[in-house]
């Protein structure tokens, strides 16, 4: 098996990084049902993508597969939890506790895949100083505070747009290196900081529009 991490010079294109969570589940399943190889072939069957484009995906992690067999599946699993992040604990902060950060933070399945949210802020004089799945609720003027006795570098916005700029300034002052940004208003940061946007509203939208489209 031959691994070797890319370089910034080598940046994986986005699209890759969206696809290789699909093939490690893929992997994870066909595990479950005894499998000990699986081919970029079998993959494209189950999630319907070209089987050139799973190889094209899969060479960015730099596994080696045996010709007619495939990868073996575990080490497989390895490197792309490996490549993907998922292996690394990485601390993070809630910003908003709403309905959409409430259930964020009742999600355990995060943590399978390198999240742990270990605090959230909120102004709700009714959630501040309880808890939510053992991790606690603050106000947020304590932000700046609790940053200094953590060390987490990454927040989660799920705010109402009325605020996300406001309170995305007030994280990266704080000294705040990544935003996972759940609301429809796309923040500005410094360009050494990294945004990624995950709006619920977008993908509705999309899914509406394509469903209207095939009634017509």
């Amino acid at each position: 098996m031959d691994i070797r991490m890319h370089t910034l010079s080598d940046k994986v294109p986005e699209p890759t990084l969206r696809r290789l969570p699909w093939y490690l589940s893929n992997a994870k399943l066909m595990r479950d049902k005894g499998e000990t190889y699986v081919s970029s072939t079998q993959i494209s069957r189950q999630i319907n993508i070209d089987a050139s484009q799973v190889a094209k995906d899969l060479s960015y992690v730099k596994i080696s597969g045996r010709t007619r067999v495939g990868y073996e599946i575990n080490s497989l699993i390895e490197v792309l939890e490996s490549f993907l992040g998922f292996t690394d604990m990485h601390k993070a902060f809630l910003f908003g506790v709403g309905s959409l950060g409430g259930a964020l933070l009742r999600d355990t399945g995060l943590q399978q895949f390198g999240l742990e949210i270990v605090g959230a802020f909120d102004i709700n004089p009714e959630l501040v100083g309880t808890e939510i799945n053992g991790i606690p609720i603050y106000h947020s003027d304590e932000f700046e505070a609790k940053m200094k006795e953590a060390s987490v570098n990454i927040g989660v916005l799920t705010v109402p747009i009325s605020i996300a700029q406001e309170i995305t300034d007030k994280m990266v002052a704080g000294g705040i290196k990544a935003v996972w940004n759940f609301t429809p208003f796309r923040i500005r940061v410094p360009e050494d900081i990294v945004v990624q946007n995950t709006s619920l509203y977008a993908h509705l939208a999309v899914m509406f529009n394509r469903l209207n489209f095939n009634q017509k």
